[in-house]
């Protein structure tokens, strides 16, 4: 990650605004209120102190329930194959009534339970991995690389049982049920769902504690819904800081060709506020908002953004929301507020024509004015399902007469324009000779936009057995066994 990072770091935050801000896209991604993670979290932490843990354990299962559901953009594009709707189709396996994993259970009756194995190795391995990003400690890295295993060892991706998974797992899975079946089903209906589930997803002891506790600890959330007390994770993680582009990559995981999309974005961003004179603070304001703009995206199905033609006006509606999720997420992160409401102006226009507010120039801050045309310049410059991708001299022209047209700020415009060719391209990077040969570099840009290795062996004129070859070394040196974990840690060190 050392890799990424400019000599002056904008993108230094505090460490718990970042996990905050990841459990915030997860429950977009999975369907849920965007309060679900933290009050998971909160029962989690509740749940380990009745049952007489340590501190050590108490933080560990607060985290991992905010964290358990990092790796969905991860394995969003094959869920979208699999299910079509994915942020609808987890939201329906999540209510399912079963006393065995909803995701299991489905996969048994439809007949595609190798399903759950793939699905579960993506998401549990990039949560890892963004939990080390984090700089988390080993176990908690442990614990989100073995979400979906069970009490009974029928679980996944390693089939764990008993004491060999991890009690923050544990844990997290029962809060989170209670949580989501209490909401759809009331108290009563949730603790017979979670007493038939006893000895098959967690073990007995906890889920009679839960169950002996439930009612309580739900009616403490209604009256203290800032969930601060015993077990709140704000102290431990008080002073430590960590980067933001990690949040940038979870959340262009979810899309293919939006690999890298969050972080051009931002230097783009901040070049022009450069050429426009702005301050220190607005610069960093406006490069922190860059990376984090597409939060609301998760929000949204794959097959909605992967739709080739017009869409359709109820799909057309869901996009528009996309700005206003991303401004809701101002309310619960933090030191992050500032930069999630500049973020919800990505796509808003001078002209009124944008969205989500329709606002007009006057009252668009200069830093929202800066990251729509910037947000615009960068993807106009990359292929998208629905148009191929214009060259510098194509996009500029049409930038330029859009500006003309009202809907950028033509100064902006101007000033974007004149950022370097290698700033609107790619952000400067320590260089990391010898990682990757030229040629791994090659099919990993292309599996990390989504190519298969048939279409890369096509691209690069190689026989797919070779593309097969390159991809086994570059998962071996990156440590790493699926696509998704591979561009997540290459977006971090700079190689895509």
């Amino acid at each position: 990650m050392n890799g990424s990072r400019s000599s002056v770091d904008l993108s230094q935050v505090g460490l718990l605004d970042v996990i905050r801000s990841i459990a915030f896209v997860g429950d977009l991604a999975m369907g849920q209120p965007i309060d679900h993670s933290p009050r998971v979290a909160w029962m989690a932490g509740q749940l380990a102190r009745a049952s007489g843990a340590d501190d050590t354990t108490c933080t560990e299962a607060t985290a991992v329930a905010l964290l358990r559901w990092s790796g969905c953009t991860a394995n969003a594009p094959e869920f979208a194959q699999l299910f079509g709707d994915d942020v609808s189709g987890r939201n329906a396996l999540l209510a399912i009534q079963s006393s065995g994993s909803s995701f299991q259970s489905h996969s048994a009756t439809s007949g595609i339970g190798s399903a759950f194995l793939s699905l579960s190795r993506i998401h549990c391995e990039v949560s890892g991995d963004i939990a080390k990003e984090l700089g988390l400690d080993e176990a908690t890295q442990f614990a989100l690389r073995h979400l979906f295993e069970s009490h009974n060892g029928s679980g996944a991706p390693d089939g764990l049982r008993g004491e060999q998974v991890p009690a923050s797992v544990y844990m997290a899975s029962l809060a989170g049920d209670l949580d989501i079946f209490h909401r759809l089903y009331g108290l009563e209906q949730a603790c017979q769902l979670i007493g038939q589930r006893a000895d098959v997803l967690y073990p007995l002891g906890l889920a009679s504690r839960l169950i002996e506790n439930a009612s309580h600890w739900l009616a403490e959330l209604e009256v203290d819904p800032t969930l601060t007390g015993q077990c709140s994770i704000d102290m431990v993680f008080a002073g430590r800081t960590t980067s933001l582009e990690i949040l940038a990559h979870v959340i262009d995981l979810k899309l293919p060709w939006m690999t890298g999309h969050s972080r051009r974005v931002a230097q783009l961003a901040r070049s022009a506020a450069i050429a426009l004179g702005l301050d220190a603070a607005s610069q960093q304001k406006v490069y922190r908002a860059a990376l984090i703009h597409g939060m609301g995206r998760a929000s949204v199905p794959n097959m909605i953004w992967d739709t080739p033609g017009k869409l359709m006006e109820s799909a057309w509606e869901r996009v528009r929301l996309v700005p206003y999720w991303t401004a809701r997420a101002a309310r619960q992160i933090g030191s992050l507020a500032g930069e999630a409401e500049v973020a919800s102006y990505a796509y808003e226009r001078p002209d009124g024509s944008g969205y989500y507010r329709e606002a007009r120039a006057g009252s668009i801050p200069i830093e929202g004015r800066i990251l729509a045309a910037a947000s615009a310049l960068a993807a106009l410059c990359v292929a998208r399902p629905w148009r191929d991708a214009l060259d510098e001299s194509a996009a500029g022209s049409l930038m330029m007469a859009e500006a003309a047209a009202g809907r950028y700020d033509t100064d902006v415009v101007r000033a974007l324009l004149k950022v370097p060719r290698a700033g609107r391209s790619k952000p400067v990077m320590v260089p990391l000779n010898g990682l990757l040969t030229a040629r791994e570099r090659d099919v990993l840009r292309w599996i990390s936009l989504g190519a298969s290795n048939k279409e890369v062996a096509q691209k690069l004129s190689i026989s797919p057995s070779t593309v097969r070859t390159h991809v086994e070394s570059v998962f071996r040196k990156l440590d790493c066994s699926t696509r998704a974990a591979a561009t997540l840690k290459a977006t971090q060190l700079g190689l895509l």
